[in-house]
């Protein structure tokens, strides 16, 4: 979780150095946002061919930063990341013993135009990595009981959107959803995820 709370702060800066620049110097908005869902994907049923794990990457609260700019006709640049809240176990504490936490990571393209007073649409595509920690659990259920063991990354390409609705002055809810391809995702069943959420944030003009 912290890796992931240090690369959600990364995109963050980053975003803001790109709006700091000249090119972005006249940027019509700059979005920041914090959100929450889950991810919908394969059974473990459906681990076949390479799958080495006969384990579900769906189920569980996801946790995420995500941030844009929009600099040109309703068109940006964006960057997110989300990772599960929780270690999952399943297959993976059955025959490894050890639990297991995905992230993903991503920068889009975001084309946001306005759509009715106070909202927004929102479509985004882009690619980044998908990254699983595996955990050696010691004392579970106390801090600091589990222990990073191994960890892997898989490309992953990503599309979908979301509607913001403003609440008041820049502040916004945006219910949203992405489906994402993993390629070669050999720890889970299936090489395609959905995540489903919402997020609160707020939009800097």
């Amino acid at each position: 979780m912290k890796r992931a709370i240090r690369i959600g702060l990364f995109f963050a800066f980053a975003l803001a150095a790109l709006s700091a620049t000249s090119n972005f110097a006249h940027a019509q908005r700059v979005d920041a946002a914090f959100g929450g869902g889950t991810l919908l994907a394969p059974s473990a049923d459906s681990c076949s061919g390479n799958c080495q794990v006969p384990q579900s990457l769906g189920g569980g609260a996801f946790l995420g930063f995500s941030g844009d700019v929009i600099f040109w006709h309703n068109l940006g640049l964006g960057a997110e990341v989300n990772w599960r809240a929780s270690q999952g176990s399943g297959a993976y504490a059955a025959i490894y013993g050890v639990n297991y936490r995905p992230l993903f990571y991503d920068i889009n393209a975001v084309y946001s135009p306005k759509i009715a007073n106070r909202a927004y649409l929102e479509v985004v595509g882009g690619i980044g990595a998908m990254s699983t920690h595996l955990y050696q659990c010691n004392s579970c259920g106390i801090a600091g009981g589990s222990t990073l063991v191994a960890s892997s990354s898989h490309f992953d390409a990503d599309f979908g959107g979301g509607i913001k609705f403003y609440i008041k002055h820049g502040f916004f809810v945006r219910p949203e959803a992405r489906v994402y391809w993993i390629n070669n995702d050999t720890n889970f069943a299936g090489s395609y995820a959905t995540r489903v959420g919402a997020s609160i944030g707020y939009t800097f003009k």
